[in-house]
Protein backbone atom coordinates (compact mmCIF):
# COMPACT_ATOMS: atom_id res chain seq x y z
CA UNK A 1 0.00 0.00 0.00
CA UNK A 2 2.72 2.36 0.92
CA UNK A 3 4.55 1.36 -2.23
CA UNK A 4 1.50 2.24 -4.29
CA UNK A 5 1.26 5.64 -2.62
CA UNK A 6 4.92 6.27 -3.35
CA UNK A 7 4.38 5.41 -7.01
CA UNK A 8 1.37 7.71 -7.24
CA UNK A 9 3.26 10.53 -5.56
CA UNK A 10 6.17 10.10 -7.96
CA UNK A 11 3.80 10.13 -10.95
CA UNK A 12 2.11 13.28 -9.72
CA UNK A 13 5.47 14.97 -9.16
CA UNK A 14 6.66 13.99 -12.64
CA UNK A 15 3.43 15.27 -14.20
CA UNK A 16 3.82 18.54 -12.29
CA UNK A 17 7.34 19.04 -13.58
CA UNK A 18 6.22 18.27 -17.12
CA UNK A 19 3.50 20.91 -16.87
CA UNK A 20 5.99 23.47 -15.52
CA UNK A 21 8.47 22.67 -18.30
CA UNK A 22 5.75 23.03 -20.92
CA UNK A 23 4.66 26.32 -19.39
CA UNK A 24 8.25 27.60 -19.51
CA UNK A 25 8.56 26.59 -23.15
CA UNK A 26 5.31 28.36 -24.00
CA UNK A 27 6.41 31.49 -22.16
CA UNK A 28 9.81 31.39 -23.88
CA UNK A 29 8.10 31.07 -27.24
CA UNK A 30 5.83 34.01 -26.47
CA UNK A 31 8.78 36.14 -25.41
CA UNK A 32 10.62 35.14 -28.59
CA UNK A 33 7.67 36.07 -30.78
CA UNK A 34 7.25 39.34 -28.88
CA UNK A 35 10.95 40.15 -29.40
CA UNK A 36 10.69 39.42 -33.12
CA UNK A 37 7.61 41.62 -33.33
CA UNK A 38 9.35 44.49 -31.51
CA UNK A 39 12.42 44.17 -33.75
CA UNK A 40 10.15 44.23 -36.80
CA UNK A 41 8.41 47.40 -35.55
CA UNK A 42 11.79 48.99 -34.77
CA UNK A 43 13.12 48.19 -38.24
CA UNK A 44 10.01 49.61 -39.87
CA UNK A 45 10.20 52.78 -37.77
CA UNK A 46 13.91 53.24 -38.38
CA UNK A 47 13.51 52.49 -42.07
CA UNK A 48 10.73 55.03 -42.33
CA UNK A 49 12.84 57.69 -40.64
CA UNK A 50 15.86 56.88 -42.84
CA UNK A 51 13.80 56.69 -46.00
CA UNK A 52 14.49 52.97 -46.50
CA UNK A 53 10.86 52.22 -47.16
CA UNK A 54 10.26 55.23 -49.40
CA UNK A 55 10.28 55.00 -53.20
CA UNK A 56 13.47 56.02 -54.96
CA UNK A 57 14.80 56.66 -58.44
CA UNK A 58 18.32 56.13 -59.78
CA UNK A 59 20.65 58.83 -61.09
CA UNK A 60 23.89 57.76 -62.80
CA UNK A 61 26.90 60.07 -62.41
CA UNK A 62 30.25 59.49 -64.12
CA UNK A 63 33.53 60.36 -62.42
CA UNK A 64 37.19 60.09 -63.26
CA UNK A 65 38.15 59.47 -59.61
CA UNK A 66 35.81 59.02 -56.65
CA UNK A 67 38.60 59.39 -54.08
CA UNK A 68 37.43 56.66 -51.70
CA UNK A 69 33.67 57.23 -51.97
CA UNK A 70 31.86 54.20 -50.51
CA UNK A 71 28.51 52.61 -51.25
CA UNK A 72 25.94 53.80 -48.73
CA UNK A 73 27.50 57.27 -48.46
CA UNK A 74 24.96 60.10 -48.18
CA UNK A 75 23.87 62.29 -51.08
CA UNK A 76 23.08 65.86 -50.06
CA UNK A 77 21.36 68.83 -51.62
CA UNK A 78 21.73 72.15 -49.75
CA UNK A 79 22.77 70.18 -46.67
CA UNK A 80 19.73 67.87 -46.77
CA UNK A 81 20.17 64.12 -47.22
CA UNK A 82 18.21 63.30 -50.36
CA UNK A 83 19.55 59.79 -50.98
CA UNK A 84 22.50 57.44 -50.76
CA UNK A 85 25.21 56.04 -53.02
CA UNK A 86 23.83 52.76 -54.36
CA UNK A 87 26.54 51.20 -56.53
CA UNK A 88 30.02 52.07 -57.75
CA UNK A 89 31.28 50.32 -60.89
CA UNK A 90 33.95 50.73 -63.54
CA UNK A 91 32.90 51.57 -67.09
CA UNK A 92 33.89 49.26 -69.92
CA UNK A 93 34.93 52.28 -71.98
CA UNK A 94 35.66 55.80 -70.82
CA UNK A 95 33.09 58.53 -71.41
CA UNK A 96 34.48 62.08 -71.64
CA UNK A 97 37.48 60.99 -69.62
CA UNK A 98 35.30 59.40 -66.91
CA UNK A 99 35.80 55.74 -66.07
CA UNK A 100 33.77 55.20 -62.87
CA UNK A 101 29.97 54.95 -62.78
CA UNK A 102 28.25 55.91 -59.53
CA UNK A 103 24.55 55.10 -59.16
CA UNK A 104 22.73 57.36 -56.73
CA UNK A 105 19.49 56.23 -55.09
CA UNK A 106 17.50 59.46 -54.72
CA UNK A 107 14.27 59.68 -52.74
CA UNK A 108 11.31 60.22 -55.04
CA UNK A 109 10.02 63.10 -52.91
CA UNK A 110 13.01 65.22 -53.98
CA UNK A 111 12.61 64.74 -57.74
CA UNK A 112 11.11 68.21 -58.20
CA UNK A 113 14.06 69.86 -56.39
CA UNK A 114 16.43 68.12 -58.83
CA UNK A 115 14.61 69.36 -61.92
CA UNK A 116 17.27 72.04 -62.44
CA UNK A 117 20.78 72.47 -63.74
CA UNK A 118 22.85 70.45 -61.31
CA UNK A 119 26.47 69.80 -60.46
CA UNK A 120 27.44 66.56 -58.75
CA UNK A 121 30.65 66.83 -56.77
CA UNK A 122 32.38 64.67 -54.18
CA UNK A 123 33.02 66.34 -50.84
CA UNK A 124 35.17 65.36 -47.87
CA UNK A 125 33.58 65.71 -44.44
CA UNK A 126 34.67 65.12 -40.88
CA UNK A 127 38.02 64.48 -39.22
CA UNK A 128 38.32 61.03 -40.77
CA UNK A 129 37.69 62.39 -44.26
CA UNK A 130 34.44 60.62 -45.06
CA UNK A 131 33.31 61.15 -48.64
CA UNK A 132 29.80 62.11 -49.75
CA UNK A 133 28.12 63.35 -52.92
CA UNK A 134 27.19 67.04 -52.82
CA UNK A 135 24.61 68.33 -55.33
CA UNK A 136 24.79 72.02 -56.23
CA UNK A 137 22.01 73.83 -58.09
CA UNK A 138 23.35 76.14 -60.81
CA UNK A 139 21.56 79.31 -61.81
CA UNK A 140 21.92 78.93 -65.56
CA UNK A 141 20.07 76.54 -67.84
CA UNK A 142 19.71 73.85 -69.12
CA UNK A 143 18.08 71.42 -66.75
CA UNK A 144 19.80 68.15 -66.01
CA UNK A 145 18.41 65.06 -67.77
CA UNK A 146 18.28 62.65 -64.83
CA UNK A 147 17.45 59.78 -67.17
CA UNK A 148 20.88 59.98 -68.81
CA UNK A 149 24.37 59.62 -67.25
CA UNK A 150 25.60 62.94 -65.88
CA UNK A 151 29.23 64.02 -65.90
CA UNK A 152 30.29 64.63 -62.32
CA UNK A 153 32.84 67.16 -61.14
CA UNK A 154 36.29 65.62 -60.87
CA UNK A 155 37.53 65.32 -57.32
CA UNK A 156 40.44 67.57 -56.37
CA UNK A 157 43.31 65.25 -55.58
CA UNK A 158 44.96 66.08 -52.25
CA UNK A 159 48.25 64.71 -53.56
CA UNK A 160 48.10 67.09 -56.51
CA UNK A 161 47.49 69.97 -54.12
CA UNK A 162 50.45 68.84 -52.03
CA UNK A 163 52.66 68.84 -55.11
CA UNK A 164 51.49 72.35 -56.04
CA UNK A 165 52.23 73.60 -52.54
CA UNK A 166 55.61 71.86 -52.61
CA UNK A 167 56.52 73.56 -55.90
CA UNK A 168 55.35 76.92 -54.53
CA UNK A 169 57.44 76.43 -51.39
CA UNK A 170 60.45 75.51 -53.52
CA UNK A 171 59.95 78.64 -55.62
CA UNK A 172 59.75 80.80 -52.48
CA UNK A 173 62.90 79.17 -51.14
CA UNK A 174 64.76 79.88 -54.39
CA UNK A 175 63.62 83.50 -54.33
CA UNK A 176 64.73 83.83 -50.72
CA UNK A 177 68.14 82.36 -51.60
CA UNK A 178 68.51 84.80 -54.48
CA UNK A 179 67.60 87.70 -52.21
CA UNK A 180 70.07 86.52 -49.60
CA UNK A 181 72.85 86.57 -52.19
CA UNK A 182 72.35 90.29 -52.90
CA UNK A 183 75.08 92.52 -51.43
CA UNK A 184 72.96 94.49 -48.98
CA UNK A 185 75.86 96.81 -48.06
CA UNK A 186 76.61 97.56 -51.70
CA UNK A 187 72.94 98.08 -52.44
CA UNK A 188 72.69 100.45 -49.47
CA UNK A 189 75.73 102.42 -50.74
CA UNK A 190 74.22 102.71 -54.21
CA UNK A 191 70.93 103.89 -52.77
CA UNK A 192 72.75 106.43 -50.59
CA UNK A 193 74.71 107.79 -53.57
CA UNK A 194 71.52 107.93 -55.57
CA UNK A 195 69.73 109.85 -52.83
CA UNK A 196 72.65 112.32 -52.62
CA UNK A 197 72.52 112.85 -56.39
CA UNK A 198 68.79 113.41 -56.20
CA UNK A 199 69.28 115.89 -53.37
CA UNK A 200 71.88 117.86 -55.36
CA UNK A 201 69.66 117.83 -58.43
CA UNK A 202 66.73 119.01 -56.34
CA UNK A 203 68.78 121.91 -55.00
CA UNK A 204 69.85 122.88 -58.54
CA UNK A 205 66.26 122.79 -59.69
CA UNK A 206 65.24 124.98 -56.75
CA UNK A 207 67.95 127.52 -57.65
CA UNK A 208 66.79 127.61 -61.27
CA UNK A 209 63.20 128.06 -60.14
CA UNK A 210 64.21 130.97 -57.90
CA UNK A 211 66.07 132.64 -60.81
CA UNK A 212 63.04 132.16 -63.05
CA UNK A 213 60.81 133.69 -60.40
CA UNK A 214 63.17 136.70 -60.10
CA UNK A 215 63.21 137.16 -63.89
CA UNK A 216 59.41 136.92 -63.89
CA UNK A 217 59.15 139.66 -61.25
CA UNK A 218 61.53 141.96 -63.20
CA UNK A 219 59.67 141.34 -66.43
CA UNK A 220 56.39 142.11 -64.71
CA UNK A 221 57.73 145.41 -63.32
CA UNK A 222 58.99 146.40 -66.80
CA UNK A 223 55.64 145.58 -68.38
CA UNK A 224 53.85 147.56 -65.67
CA UNK A 225 56.00 150.64 -66.41
CA UNK A 226 55.39 150.33 -70.15
CA UNK A 227 51.65 149.99 -69.53
CA UNK A 228 51.73 153.10 -67.33
CA UNK A 229 53.57 155.11 -70.03
CA UNK A 230 51.03 153.98 -72.63
CA UNK A 231 48.21 155.14 -70.40
CA UNK A 232 49.85 158.50 -69.79
CA UNK A 233 50.61 158.92 -73.52
CA UNK A 234 54.34 159.66 -73.13
CA UNK A 235 55.75 156.26 -73.98
CA UNK A 236 58.07 157.74 -76.66
CA UNK A 237 59.03 160.94 -74.85
CA UNK A 238 62.56 161.40 -73.74
CA UNK A 239 62.96 161.79 -70.02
Amino acid sequence: MEKQKLVNSTAKSSSHWQVMALTKEILAGLFFLMGVFLIFIFVLTLGGNKGLAQPRFAVVVLYDNVGGLMEGAPVRLAGVNVGTVGRINFLDTQVAGRRVKVTLDILEQYREQLDKNLRFGIKTEGILGEKLVEIDVLAEEPRADLGQPILGENLIDVQDLAEVFARAAESFTTTADQLSQIDIVGLTKVMEDTSQSLLITSRGVNAIMEELQEMTRKTKRLLDRIEQKVIEGNLFKVF
